[in-house]
């Protein structure tokens, strides 16, 4: 709406006729999942009323069927006026004009304030790049380059030199059928590197961990925000841990578990729908457990319980997970499906990487989870030039 903004001001339009017409210059398209027949009659009578439209299944008019999806297209201010329709109405559509109002208030927030127990990182702004240290002798990628605990430094402060924002440490590979380790390893390789790293450092350190032993004793050490890519259902006592330190998490949607997770089912009928249908569930559990909205981050869990054909499509649809509210963050740092596409090692994929990366920051990520620090710091500051051009 910026651009047209512009334009309409280059034109020399009224500031009220600019105004009214902005609205006009946005279409919105908004999918309603399994409404009754009768929510979706009044849906689409009251669109057409305002010239805008409703898709609905055919059998929905006579409602011969019980149910049906209902896709609502019409411009921002079509939108609006759909709302202050259906605000007031019975059947469930008050709660409908709210989540769709939600949804046109998240999709307008491009800056957020993500809080740690230590600090507060703007987001938004320029895009954030969390570099990667795996403290494993089995890593995808890396596996073993960095479990001496020397060398881990090393690695942490090194991509702190390059430009990383954050440090996350992990303890326990989440590759495809990796071996799952007891909270006392993990405890045994990732402590170390927190209470030396913070020492030398200011630089926010996150912890990938599902364990809320290995966070609580993380967070102790210095760490302030736990990447877990369980979104807290990996242990149950992992929202408390988290709320209690008052630190930042970091939410990802996952089929199953890394050792089952390509073995699933890969097939989604819905597969935008059902990441962000998980992570608003879990997002609202973290928050009813106490856990401020501020303090959340979400991600998509690109590779994790996915065919390569899907990594791309979330990536290409990502602006869909802005209606949550919730600054998103993805790593597609040298998997698999950029391997599919170019071929190579995970540390000969560095350019196919760095297309994923860009097309993520332009279509609505805030951090992005990388290996390759120095490099992705570059890309991310043209993304981020032609994002705010």
């Amino acid at each position: 709406m910026g651009e047209a903004v512009t334009i309409f001001q280059k034109i020399g339009v009224d500031p009220y006729g600019i105004e009214a017409m902005a609205p006009k210059t946005i279409n919105i398209n908004i999918l309603l999942k399994d409404k009754s027949c009768k929510i979706a009659n009044i849906i689409k009578q009251e669109m057409l009323s305002i010239s805008g439209d409703a898709a609905v299944a055919r059998g929905s008019i006579a409602c011969s069927i019980a149910s049906t999806d209902v896709l609502i297209m019409g411009t921002l201010k079509q939108i609006s006026a759909l709302i202050k329709k259906i605000e007031k109405q019975p059947f469930g559509l008050n709660i409908i004009a709210q989540d769709i109002l939600e949804i046109l208030k998240n999709n307008r927030q491009n800056q957020y304030i993500l809080k740690t127990s230590q600090r507060e990182i703007i987001l938004g702004k320029k895009t954030i790049v969390m570099g990667i240290l795996n403290v494993t002798p089995d890593s995808f990628s890396d596996g073993g380059l960095f479990y001496n605990h020397k060398n881990a430094v090393e690695r942490g402060l090194q991509m702190m030199d390059e430009g990383a924002d954050i440090i996350d440490i992990g303890g326990e590979s989440s590759r495809p059928e990796a071996q799952s380790v007891d909270a006392k390893t993990e405890l045994t390789r990732v402590i170390p590197i927190i209470e030396k790293l913070v020492k030398k450092t200011n630089t926010p350190i996150s912890i990938d961990t599902t364990k809320a032993k290995v966070a609580r004793h993380a967070l102790a050490s210095g760490a302030e925000i736990v990447n877990d890519i369980s979104a807290l259902s990996g242990d149950k006592k992992m929202a408390r841990t988290v709320s209690d330190a008052g630190a930042a998490v970091i939410l990802m949607h996952m089929r199953g578990n890394p050792q089952s997770m390509q073995k699933n089912n890969l097939v989604y009928d819905d597969l935008m729908g059902e990441i962000i249908s998980y992570l608003k569930t879990s997002s609202e559990k973290a928050i009813s457990a106490g856990i401020d909205k501020n303090c959340l981050v979400i991600d998509p869990g690109i590779g994790f319980g996915k065919t390569a054909e899907d990594n791309y499509k979330i990536i290409k649809n990502l602006s869909e997970l802005k209606g949550l509210g919730i600054p998103i963050m993805i790593g597609p740092s040298r998997k698999s499906f950029i391997g599919k596409v170019i071929g190579g090692e995970p540390h000969e994929r560095i350019e196919g990487t760095a297309a994923t990366v860009a097309a993520a920051i332009i279509n609505g990520s805030q951090i992005v989870r990388v290996h390759d620090v120095a490099a992705m710091k570059k890309v991310c500051a043209v993304a981020d030039a032609i994002v705010s051009a």
